[in-house]
């Protein structure tokens, strides 16, 4: 299984969870049909023209139906967002497998689910809606409620035993080191320059290669370059997590990020950036680190709030070997490879696990907040939507990709704060997947079926869209491809003392051929070729037993013959030895010679020579001398 990401867009349906009593979503009216027919007051809310779950939010979890998980023996994660379903399938389907992953990526991806369990259980919600998951009533229900897919699926969050469990399983690997899968397969992950820790994944036989792509990076940012070199020679190249804002360049957005902060700041407002807790937060803080001189902010507090803010922020250090050569350079000097460290040193950024305790005190305004989660349904985030929402001096900026802004932000209109859509994806776009295929040429690239036509939003623009020779072969949910390559090699090991044994033929200069016997074993998909054991003695009793499955008895073969029959050869040495009536008819596989006088046939093919005489065993023996003088013996 290639990643088991969690689809959390569907939060998006349900009403946010506020760490504070919030009287405005307390007051917000329940939705009954026009006709009246369905009241689902206590289920429904209605805020600003759309209808929202009131209960916890749940998750889409990944496709279960079409496989039975329990028979998945490996999982290959990519990066910390492509797991954060691992818990579903681990602790809930009977999987058995093993799930590898790199240190970073296990470290970080623990941290991210410990932060959803955390802002799950800060609020706990005693109702759980299922009503409107009805199918006659959802298809009744305003959008985009009533087209949501698969609701009966969608599942509330994971705890933490279930994390742990899940997190148990996991087998730590390095780049480019080689896992061997029960000896059919080795798997390996490549540095895909996305994330810390992120990879790419080369799935090899001895003859045989698939790479995965998914989630890279030709940006230089924080993490270890991409390898694209390792995915050359690829049979099948599997492509997927491209960037979500193509037509969006990550460094212009960084600079509109930065110049919306400067502004909202001087004007004496607030700004909010609603981010997860690792990834693009270390280089939004590294941008900041060297934008608050020049802008004249190094007396603006910046605060980062997080349950798990205090170890990301460490990881991010100590993960040396994860970073690009300019950071990991740094870490000998000594010095920390990223900037926060010292923004941290002079109390120009402070974080704390939640709005309550210490951060009380130290607030101050204008301020940043860095904080979670970036669907605005949950965490500390909600506290400060409800803080903020109603002054226009105040600015949200939007900087994570994975959810729409607009559908964020519905359940906390009206709203005066003003909102910045800066989505800063460093993920590989179409220009610079088309150039890196180019480059790595695989037989066959497999890819979602979106990347293969344009936005629909943007029918004009074909450069927003994956145009290749061969075309690509597209997939969708649950479709089944057959990938186009068969195994049809596979390496056999010879013992020593048998390749001793082995008297090579040269059949052509330079190609020589030997016949061998021997016993073909077969275990964990290695194949070796042993010696023919030798016949026991016979034992001295007058009366043998026949002893069941006994071993092959070594005889020596016959030998093989190599080589083709040259028709005008042959005719002029039957010629020499007295026969001279021969019919020559050509057929689709070679020759039949007709021996009209012997009423004989010589059938000629290019694997074979077949002589064909009744009662004349004279003839037949020089005939077939006379054959075996064209070809080899092995």
């Amino acid at each position: 299984m290639l990643d088991c990401g969690l689809d959390t867009t569907s939060v998006l349906n349900f009403l946010p969870l506020p760490l504070v009593h919030s009287p405005r979503l307390s007051k917000l009216p329940g939705w009954v049909s026009k006709d009246g027919s369905i009241n689902l007051e206590k289920e429904l809310k209605e805020c600003a023209g759309r209808v929202f779950v009131d209960s916890q939010p749940e998750f889409c979890l990944p496709e279960r139906d079409l496989l039975d998980l329990s028979t998945i023996d490996v999982i290959l994660i990519s990066n910390y967002h492509c797991m954060m379903a691992l818990p579903y399938i681990t602790e809930h389907t009977g999987f058995t497998g093993t799930v590898y992953a790199t240190e970073p990526t296990l470290q970080i991806g623990r941290l991210l689910m410990e932060e959803l369990v955390n802002f799950m259980e800060r609020v706990p919600r005693a109702q759980s809606a299922t009503c409107w998951k009805n199918k006659e009533i959802q298809r009744m229900l305003p959008s985009p409620l009533k087209d949501a897919v698969e609701v009966w699926t969608w599942k509330r969050c994971y705890s933490m035993q279930e994390v742990n469990s899940a997190l148990s399983k996991v087998q730590l690997v390095g780049y480019s080191q080689k896992v061997e899968l029960f000896g059919a397969v080795q798997v390996s992950p490549l540095s895909s320059g996305y994330s810390l820790g992120s990879s790419n994944w080369i799935i090899q036989s001895h003859h045989e290669k698939v790479s995965y792509v998914s989630g890279s990076s030709l940006l230089t940012t924080h993490p270890q370059p991409m390898d694209q070199s390792s995915l050359k020679n690829s049979d099948v190249l599997i492509l997927t997590g491209l960037t979500q804002m193509p037509t969006a360049n990550p460094d212009g957005m960084v600079g509109e990020f930065c110049s919306n902060l400067a502004m909202t700041i001087r004007a004496g407002g607030n700004v909010l950036v609603p981010c997860y807790s690792s990834g693009v937060i270390y280089d939004l803080l590294e941008c900041l680190y060297q934008f608050i001189e020049s802008a004249n902010l190094g007396t603006t507090p910046f605060y980062f709030i997080s349950p798990v803010a205090n170890s990301s922020l460490e990881f991010s250090q100590i993960f040396a070997e994860w970073l690009c050569h300019n950071k990991q350079s740094k870490v000998y000097l000594p010095e920390p490879p990223f900037p926060h460290a010292e923004l941290i040193q002079t109390n120009k950024l402070k974080h704390y696990p939640s709005i309550h305790g210490d951060f009380s005190s130290d607030f101050r305004q204008p301020c940043v907040v860095f904080t979670g989660h970036p669907s605005l349904r949950f965490g500390d985030v909600v506290h400060f939507m409800e803080l903020w929402g109603k002054s226009s001096l105040n600015t949200i900026i939007f900087t994570e990709p994975d959810f729409s802004y607009l559908d964020a932000l519905a359940p906390y209109q009206p709203l005066a704060m003003k909102c910045v859509y800066c989505p800063i994806d460093t993920r590989l776009n179409f220009h610079q997947v088309s150039k890196l295929l180019k480059e790595v040429q695989p037989l066959h690239v497999v890819c979602p079926e979106h990347y293969t036509q344009p936005p629909l939003t943007q029918s004009h623009r074909s450069d927003l869209m994956l145009e290749l020779q061969p075309p690509p072969m597209p997939y969708r949910r649950c479709s089944v491809l057959n990938l186009p390559f068969r195994r049809r090699y596979e390496r056999v090991y010879i013992l020593p003392e048998l390749a001793n044994s082995l008297v090579p033929s040269e059949v052509k200069p330079g190609i020589s051929v030997a016949t061998v016997s021997a016993i073909l074993h077969s275990k964990d998909n290695k194949h070796t070729l042993q010696s023919v054991p030798k016949p026991p003695p016979a034992p001295p009793s007058k009366k043998r037993k026949r002893v069941l499955e006994e071993p092959p008895v070594g005889q020596t073969p016959k030998p093989m013959l190599s080589g083709a029959v040259p028709l005008d050869g042959f005719l002029a040495t039957l010629q020499k030895h007295g026969i001279t009536e021969v019919k020559v008819e050509e057929t689709a596989d070679g020759h039949i010679l007709h021996l009209q006088a012997d009423d004989t046939l010589i059938q000629l093919e290019e694997d074979g020579t077949h002589i064909v005489c009744d009662n004349n065993e004279p003839l037949r023996t020089t005939l077939r001398d006379l054959v075996l003088r064209f070809l080899q013996k092995l």
